[in-house]
């Protein structure tokens, strides 16, 4: 994620004269609008249907603070709720709350604590509709792109709920002489984790991220973005009413700067999502306390179409790679390379696609991408443009805002001839922009590729699946799809997902992702005899002793 990504505090204006930048005024003509916009169907649910007093009230029941701030919908730029704030000495209470609470969870059976995510897991699916509309309005993101989160959050629900046990349950180990040493590998959790969560995807990446910490026996002390915030507490409230004890999820809300901070002075371990930058803050702060801190951040992530691909199956699905949630997705696809020979049909395909995407603010399906969230992320997909545009770039689609629909809206773009003098190239866009390059060597488009400070996911489309396979492995990148975008990765709970370089430490989803919530704990018991001469060995004998037992145990392969 870039740090040009956290939602500027709205202003509650509505005119797009105050709250969006000129189209591109420099190098080639700017393209006019061509997106369509979807319909509201009738009957449509409004913000003042939908965040009503009655469950503000409900909701910020959960949130430790004394002050009051406020978020807003980037649909209109209208005030949603007055919120608590958190002040430093809040935050000092949430964790000293969740700490006192944390003792029990964890002598809690673990089959009781997974089941709690069982019946979360069938809670969220039977009342989406409720936190599906907090997503859209919050985040501005169209409604099937707000369903990915339920997805992911059930997913990784129902994997926890099912295999916490198996992860976490004691482990016998080969001991330093068998028979003789009994050992077993016990896993304890860390106490309270300090959870800071990002605003693209407040379901998913708040309440997913906790769910095997609570799983592990920990307390969660969550700092959701504000803008965001009602999602997240509104997860917090279904999972207590799925069982969790209230006291071991506690939510303080304020400014990243002086709270942050805060959660991560008093946290056990700190599990962050976020921008390269405030992740370096994070990673320092906690080396500081010498605690743990797992940490996703940027990607200028790449797709590669080689020779051989479905043009059409591939053009759909950089529509999906590229635009979902607006491009403010840290698994987006950001750097387009398409085999030469069949760049002009993929483009052909992929641009008409793109130009056919529906806007849209309803709270309903039938919107294709909706809006940017805050006014510095329209601020930085608008430079990155005009700066490319400016020094020769050619806007294949897109390339404009549309206040028509909302003051935050821009049309999903695709540049063709960026190079390296181009911000854009290099620096992670967040939003609904692609620049795209032909190749004709493979080994050139992989290395290229690779050509970044990041390694958080990819992208690659063959009809060979060994090939697909083997361009793969050599992808510097935690996460690579053949012939998908992003889902199938990242849905796919039982194995890690996370990035390589720049992109961050540690993963999330299957064992690492419970684990890393855990303290390993060895418990080797001597029986028989001690590690020490005895039954009248002196040293020289005990020595000679344990050098043949030492052959045997290779000669035996004892691990």
């Amino acid at each position: 994620m870039t740090d040009t990504q956290a939602p500027a505090n709205a202003t509650g204006s509505t005119s797009p004269s105050a709250s969006t930048p000129a189209a591109p005024s420099s190098g080639a003509p700017a393209p006019g609008p061509t997106n369509p916009v979807a319909p509201a169907p009738a009957g449509a649910r409004t913000a003042a249907d939908v965040v009503t007093p009655e469950v503000v009230a409900q909701l910020v029941r959960g949130v430790v603070g004394s002050g009051r701030t406020a978020n807003h919908t980037p649909f209109t730029g209208e005030r949603l709720a007055e919120l608590p704030e958190s002040t430093p000495e809040d935050v000092a209470e949430a964790f000293a709350r969740a700490r006192a609470a944390q003792t029990a969870w964890a002598a809690t059976p673990v089959r009781r604590r997974a089941a709690v995510l069982l019946r979360f897991h069938d809670l969220l699916l039977e009342r989406q509709a409720e936190v599906l509309d907090l997503i859209q309005l919050e985040t501005g993101k169209a409604r099937l792109h707000a369903h990915e989160e339920i997805q992911a959050v059930t997913i990784a629900a129902r994997h926890y709920g099912v295999r916490a046990a198996s992860y976490l349950n004691p482990k016998r180990r080969t001991g330093a002489v068998p028979v003789l040493t009994k050992v077993t590998e016990l896993r304890q959790p860390r106490g309270v984790v300090g959870q800071i969560a990002p605003w693209n995807y407040p379901l998913e990446l708040s309440v997913g991220d906790a769910l095997p910490a609570f799983a592990a026996g920990n307390a969660v002390v969550m700092k959701p973005d504000t803008e965001t915030a009602l999602t997240a507490l509104w997860a917090r409230d279904l999972l207590v009413e799925a069982g969790l004890p209230a006291e071991v999820f506690q939510v303080v809300l304020g400014d990243g700067p002086v709270v942050g901070p805060e959660v991560v002075k008093h946290a056990d371990y700190v599990s962050f999502t976020g921008s390269t930058r405030t992740g370096r803050e994070v990673a320092r702060g906690a080396a500081a306390r010498l605690v743990g801190v797992s940490l996703e951040l940027g990607g200028k992530n790449p797709m590669l179409v080689l020779r051989d691909a479905d043009v059409e199956k591939a053009a759909a699905g950089a529509v999906r790679a590229c635009f979902s949630s607006a491009g403010q997705l840290c698994i987006s696809v950001e750097r387009l390379y398409v085999h030469e020979s069949i760049a002009d049909a993929f483009l052909e395909r992929f641009v008409a696609r793109t130009r056919a995407m529906r806007l849209g603010t309803s709270l309903a399906y039938g919107a294709d991408m909706g809006s940017l969230v805050g006014e510095r992320q329209l601020e930085a997909v608008t430079r990155h443009v005009e700066d490319a545009v400016a020094k020769g770039a050619e806007v294949l689609a897109g390339g404009v805002p549309r206040p028509d629909v909302g003051p935050l809206f821009y049309e999903p773009t695709i540049l063709e001839g960026v190079d390296a003098s181009m911000a854009v190239c290099t620096e992670e866009t967040f939003g609904p922009v692609v620049s795209v390059y032909r190749f004709t060597d493979e080994d050139e488009a992989i290395e290229r590729a690779n050509d970044t400070a990041y390694g958080l996911n990819a992208s690659v489309w063959t009809k060979d699946g060994r090939r697909g396979l083997a361009v793969a492995a050599r992808l510097r990148a935690g996460t690579v799809n053949v012939n998908e975008g992003y889902g199938a990765a990242y849905g796919s709970v039982q194995a890690p997902m996370g990035g390589m370089k720049d992109s961050g430490l540690g993963r999330r989803h299957g064992s690492e992702g419970i684990l890393k919530y855990t303290e390993a704990q060895t418990v080797a018991q001597q029986r028989v005899m001690p590690l020490a001469p005895s039954f009248g060995m002196d040293d020289e004998k005990y020595a000679a002793f344990m050098s043949r037992s030492l052959r045997l145990m290779k000669a035996l392969r004892l691990r």
